[in-house]
């Protein structure tokens, strides 16, 4: 159990999962450290959605191309910052960004799915829940690595105009973010 743990712990804060901390980060942006409860919101729902998608690969219910799903995850980098850059200086609320998360989600867990299955032999159910829950500390770590960062830099921008908020951080985030990932989208085209 606590193998899998460290594994999905791992998965995430490994700076090989550059696609998954680049996601987080760009999730993370347009929020402060009041709105942490809405945040953990949006982050379990990613990994409600990354731990179905593992599930049906991991038992293959489905199978999916690797080449496309390496190609989808940096664009649901791309959707995220794009959706941040469209709500403006509002934070997000309510069911809509889990949903998007979620969505997300099912798309990020077929990334790593393949390996995982080959390290299951006999029941997936504790190993996969051990990998979920690594998942699941792994990303609140970056999460509150990530906010503990932006909040600072909303410090910094505040001596210079106080007026601005927070806005000025989650705007360049996200656009640095999906700058970023449209380039490993390009990296990864698979036709």
């Amino acid at each position: 159990m606590s193998t899998f743990i460290l594994l999905g712990f791992r998965h995430i804060v490994s700076p090989g999962a550059i696609d998954h901390l680049l996601f987080l980060l760009v999730l993370v942006a347009p929020y402060r450290f009041r709105d942490w409860r809405h945040l953990l919101g949006v982050a379990s729902a990613f990994t409600l959605g990354h731990s179905i998608t593992l599930a049906m690969v991991v038992t293959d219910t489905v199978r999916l191309p690797t080449a496309l799903v390496e190609f989808l995850i940096p664009l649901t980098i791309v959707c995220a910052a794009v959706e941040n850059l469209r709500r403006g200086k509002r934070v997000p609320r309510g069911w809509p960004a889990p949903l998007l998360a979620a969505s997300f989600g099912l798309i990020h867990g077929a990334g790593f799915a393949t390996f995982l299955r080959e390290m299951f032999t006999g029941s997936v159910v504790v190993p996969l829940f051990s990998f979920n829950l690594g998942i699941e500390l792994g990303q609140i770590t970056v999460l509150t690595a990530a906010l503990t960062t932006l909040t600072c830099v909303d410090r910094a921008i505040r001596l210079g105009s106080p007026r601005l908020g927070s806005w000025p951080r989650a705007a360049l985030t996200s656009a640095l973010g999906a700058g970023w990932a449209v380039v490993m989208a390009a990296q990864r085209v698979p036709w």
